[in-house]
């Protein structure tokens, strides 16, 4: 059985060069199967909006979307460690509203740390949060909340203007008291800066081998998302092509009556069923 990391372990790996591994999970199930893997950590991300709720963006997804599906991660996956994501709008009004709705995620569906995105900007609210007793797991580069500001879903801090930008945001954030990093669609060479630049790990979504821990969207790698698919997913196995295919044999077989047969089938005795 593994070891479930701690938000100490975070860095502790940094300084040792240890690599690890984080995908996402949005349910009971497929929570318990990551936590039979080796996979160390798990997030419950606001991209379930897109992937579990069919929404075309992560904004519409609320607090209580976070809470109702965070919650049975956190059962499943006893032994990973567990990050629940915080939704557009539930810290971006206030730092009294930001403290309120990381306490609420923590009380109510108990992962191990909140995660948020925004750099410099978000820097006193992350030191808040913190502060409050909550630990902050921060998210700089293409962050999906704010993709209209962005022109969409692009590769971020590809001039050397968006490059400094993106280490300044890492600053700020290791400076504010985030223990880990997210950084998502940034060029390699970028991404490599950063790691090095920080004393906390950078856990790179789309941002190239140089970070200190490799994220992915379950659905997309296991090849269940059929909407689209983003150059850096790398499909580990064909999940929703196998579905079909079973879905399709169950179907002919309860058709052609070779579903069910005696063997799944109960045969009345006279001491009960069996």
């Amino acid at each position: 059985m593994k070891k479930k990391m701690t938000v100490l372990d975070f860095k502790k790996f940094k300084e040792e060069g240890r690599k690890f591994t984080y995908v996402t999970a949005y349910d009971y199930t497929t929570a318990s199967i990551v936590n039979d893997s080796e996979t160390e950590v798990i997030l419950v991300g606001d991209s379930l909006g897109m992937v579990m709720l069919g929404y075309g963006s992560t904004t519409g997804v609320t607090l209580d979307d976070m809470i109702h599906h965070t919650r049975p991660v956190v059962k499943g996956a006893p032994d990973t460690f567990v990050v629940g994501d915080m939704p557009f709008g539930s810290y971006n009004v206030s730092v009294e509203d930001a403290i309120r709705s990381a306490n609420r995620i923590i009380k109510e569906a108990g992962p191990d740390c909140v995660k948020l995105e925004g750099g410099v900007e978000f820097a006193d609210t992350v030191a808040a949060i913190t502060r409050a007793g909550v630990p902050v797991m921060g998210h700089i580069g293409l962050t999906p909340q704010t993709t209209s500001q962005l022109g969409g879903f692009k590769v971020q801090g590809g001039t050397p203007a968006g490059a400094a930008k993106l280490i300044a945001d890492a600053k700020a954030l290791e400076e504010a008291g985030a223990f880990s990093v997210v950084l998502e669609c940034v060029p390699s060479v970028v991404a490599k800066a950063i790691t090095q630049a920080l004393t906390i790990p950078v856990l790179g979504i789309g941002a190239g081998p140089y970070v200190d821990c490799q994220v992915l969207v379950l659905q997309d790698m296991l090849g269940m998302f059929g909407d689209f698919k983003p150059k850096f997913v790398k499909r580990y196995a064909q999940l929703r092509r196998d579905m079909v295919e079973a879905l399709n044999t169950f179907h002919r077989e309860s058709l052609d009556g070779s579903f069910p047969s005696p063997e799944y089938s109960f045969n009345a005795k006279v001491e009960g069923y069996s």
